[in-house]
């Protein structure tokens, strides 16, 4: 993108130049030229990310990142001849290939490991069950039954065929991306956990297909032992299937198209598990992917846990990855022979797709996270007991505990648990939710990401480039403000732009003659929509505390004026500024009514936006506090009789305690202190208006969970899950395109995500039949006056 300052820190990171056309981009002349530059950092160093959590892993926050934390970045993209032992205009011609040729390849024993797997107990056990082999078989008969999973038993990682694929994957993600920048700083804590000998599992979120191939590179080009990748696509040529064999990709068997058909085999899990420890028995690294909407990866770290507590493995070490797209590549399901040549065709005459950058977090002991009790899981309860009580009885206080998740991990997934009770299953889920949250935290936020965000939450119809200027430098100092880095620096001018060039097919950019900047204006197609929805996800991740509150302010202030907040409060001009001196609130929030509602909120929120060792009374607190610290709320003082610190004039008699009472306080007015608290609404002058901006960031998830109550009597229930859910995905469809706007709630993942949260609340019941587990309108909310209390509910924290 533009090249960053020498200053020291990051001397060598240098982004891709904007590919200028200038009789396409013509607009690009008309943004004004503006001498303030984008800080990557605030003062001389980048934000710290990745650190483990303080509160599971204390043991492994205490050893340090690395000796240097100034590395800076390093293009992985970028190889010359100082990356090898030669010099000379030969080797820069050729440099890439003694490059890798150059790199260090673990060994990968792979002799007796089929052996070891057939004979793992756990195997035996569900082939004697299903009676497959008689008790004292031979192992032929064995074979014959693990036939399906013999590919996936002998998969290996070949140093030649290694090198050439990686040289191969250099040249063809040079043409995808113009750079892909590693954080250099975490590697020195890789190096050593490697050489004191630990096992290591990345974990990151999925993405993109090109997320499988990017964690393996980076390994290999800084001389780490590459991992074995969980790849769960369906692959249908045998001989790309025998190619990524011996490069160390687990893929799925050829029968299973999805996961779930492959997780359904009653062979499957016990031999992946068998699988999964004899690949940690010989010292070998593990990558997983997991979906942050549905959890599925998640069964590989259960395996993992389950391992370890057997004491087959003492330890392992899980290394969050968080890996950033300035575009985020197509989505592949299949893969055959045809659709990789005509890839290969297509980066031909592909134009670059931005940057993408990659953040290897701090490596932390599963072992120790499982063992320190601070999940407290045994606090979750099913979402129903912590909502339906205020949702249908009108209840003002709510039910204390956290949100169970069973659906990340399905119980056909946790059935290899010796103890399946919910405590264990519960342990499983929260460690997914964490590396979950982990890895997003550590992700960096690129400039693409920033101005979806923008256009989408704060300039719906539309801003001009000056004033998207403005607010993209506000913008990132709040981000950096808050330890999250950013993917981008330099030039304020060239950022935006860079920005505007790559979002270019999903906005309309009109540079009118009367004007002095062009106007953009984001398109409000589905597809345009879901893309800027996806580029903006971290950002909301980012801001998931200040947009809680914020959607709490806005529902308490819905119930005081009965109809929303008045419209005149955000009146958009063409330059996209607002009109606030109509902004007078005078009304006073009390906190413990503004901790209800964002403890509710939090209930709702998709998997991964709050790590679960975390309280939800905890999030709650701090998401009012977060309004505070940025300007939205200012606390109240309420004049008393008698000031609060003086004892002597309070009615009553002092109440005298003994010393070792552990639910003794001091101040026996900090409770009551905090029931007295209140806030007002600040009148703030600058844009964009903070409070509005916030609420817009989960206004997609909640219209969906809305859209979806609405449309459940338009559904001829019961249907199987992946029918419903296909059929909501269209209902959703179908009334985004009734309004015209309002796309961001009709993605899969919304539909998916929507009908979890029904389930959980008990309004969508599971029954089995014959088919399988069907889902139907539960008997409660088939009365509408049910389903109309839970919308009023849901829609109390819409800002209008």
């Amino acid at each position: 993108m533009v090249q960053e300052k020498n200053d020291g820190i990051n001397s060598n990171m240098v982004l891709p130049p904007i590919q200028q056309n200038r009789l396409a981009l013509s607009w690009e002349l008309k943004i004004k030229k503006n001498l303030k530059t984008v800080p990557p950092c605030l003062g001389k160093f980048r934000p710290t990310v990745g650190q483990c959590c303080h509160q599971c892993t204390p043991d492994s926050l205490r050893k340090k990142l690395g000796q240097n934390s100034s590395l800076g970045f390093h293009n992985l993209l970028s190889v010359n001849e100082t990356h090898t032992r030669y010099r000379g205009w030969l080797v820069r011609r050729v440099c890439c290939a003694l490059f890798v040729s150059g790199c260090k390849v673990y060994s990968s024993p792979v002799s007796n490991r089929l052996e070891r797997v057939c004979q793992s107990n756990r195997v035996k056990e569900v082939l004697k069950a299903e009676h497959k082999a008689p008790e004292g078989g031979d192992s032929r008969g064995q074979l014959n039954h693990l036939s399906p999973f013999l590919p996936l038993i002998n998969t290996c990682i070949s140093p030649g065929l290694l090198r050439f694929l990686s040289w191969v994957m250099l040249k063809m993600l040079s043409s995808m991306f113009g750079s892909i920048q590693v954080n250099l700083n975490h590697l020195p804590a890789l190096h050593r956990a490697s050489q004191e000998g630990s096992l290591l599992v990345y974990v990151h979120v999925r993405q993109s297909i090109v997320d499988c191939a990017l964690i393996p590179l980076v390994l290999f080009s800084h001389n780490l032992r590459v991992p074995y990748t969980v790849c769960p696509l369906h692959i249908t040529s045998s001989s790309i299937r025998s190619i990524l064999k011996k490069v160390g990709v687990v893929l799925l068997p050829t029968s299973a198209v999805t996961e779930q058909d492959a997780e359904m085999d009653s062979l499957y899990n016990p031999v992946m598990t068998s699988l999964v420890r004899e690949l940690l028995h010989e010292g070998q690294a593990i990558s997983v992917g997991v979906s942050a909407d549905s959890g599925l990866g998640g069964q590989w770290l259960a395996r993992i846990r389950q391992i370890i507590k057997e004491g087959s493995v003492p330890d392992v070490s899980l290394v969050p990855v968080g890996i950033s797209y300035d575009c985020v590549p197509k989505i592949i399901t299949q893969v055959g022979l045809s659709s990789v040549l005509q890839w290969f065709w297509s980066l031909l005459w592909m134009r670059t797709g931005g940057s993408v950058r990659i953040h290897f977090a701090q490596p932390f002991s599963l072992k120790e996270m499982c063992e320190s009790g601070r999940c407290r899981v045994d606090e979750w309860l099913p979402l129903q007991d912590l909502l339906l009580p205020v949702i249908l009885n009108n209840r003002t206080d709510s039910v204390f505990g956290g949100r169970r998740m069973s659906w990340l991990l399905p119980s056909h997934y946790a059935a290899e648990l010796k103890d399946s009770t919910h405590p264990e299953r519960d342990l499983s889920i929260a460690i997914i939710l964490h590396l979950i949250f982990s890895a997003a935290s550590c992700t960096a936020v690129m400039s693409t990401s920033l101005v979806s965000s923008l256009l989408l939450y704060r300039h719906r119809k539309g801003v001009s480039a000056s004033v998207l200027c403005r607010d993209v430098a506000w913008l990132t100092e709040e981000l950096l403000f808050r330890n999250k880095d950013v993917g981008f620096g330099g030039s304020l001018e060239e950022v935006v732009r860079y920005s505007l060039s790559l979002l270019a097919p999903h906005l309309i950019i009109a540079a009118v003659p009367s004007r002095k900047d062009p106007f953009i204006v984001p398109c409000t197609s589905l597809a345009a929509t879901l893309h800027l929805t996806l580029q903006a996800q971290i950002v909301t991740h980012t801001f998931i505390s200040e947009a809680v509150g914020a959607c709490a302010v806005s529902a308490m202030l819905c119930e005081v004026v009965g109809s929303g907040v008045s419209s005149r409060l955000r009146s958009d001009g063409v330059d996209g500024e607002q009109d606030n001196s109509d902004m007078e609130f005078d009304v006073v929030l009390c906190q413990s009514e503004l901790m209800e509602r964002a403890l509710q909120l939090c209930h709702l929120l998709p998997p991964g936006f709050m790590p679960p060792c975390q309280s939800s009374q905890s999030f709650a607190l701090d998401a009012v506090d977060s309004l505070v610290r940025c300007g939205i709320l200012i606390m109240e003082e309420i004049p008393r009789d008698v000031p609060i610190c003086d004892f002597w004039k309070k009615e009553g008699a002092l109440s005298w305690t003994t010393t070792d009472d552990p639910y003794h306080s001091d101040s026996d007015c900090d409770m009551e202190e905090q029931d007295l608290r209140s806030y007002k609404i600040s009148q703030p002058r600058q844009c964009p208006d903070m409070l509005f901006f916030l609420c817009s960031m989960l206004a997609g998830h909640l219209r969906a969970l809305c859209w979806t109550t609405t449309g459940l009597e338009l559904l001829h229930t019961p249907l199987p899950e992946a029918d419903l859910v296909s059929q909501i995905h269209s209902l959703l469809c179908d009334t985004a395109n009734k309004k015209k706007r309002h796309y961001e709630s009709c993605s899969e993942e919304a539909a998916h995500t929507a009908v979890r949260s029904l389930i959980d609340l008990g309004v969508l019941s599971e029954e089995r039949q014959k088919g399988g587990v069907f889902l139907g309108v539960s008997p409660l909310f088939q009365l509408s006056e049910n389903r109309q209390k839970l919308h009023r509910f849901i829609s109390q924290y819409l800002y209008n």
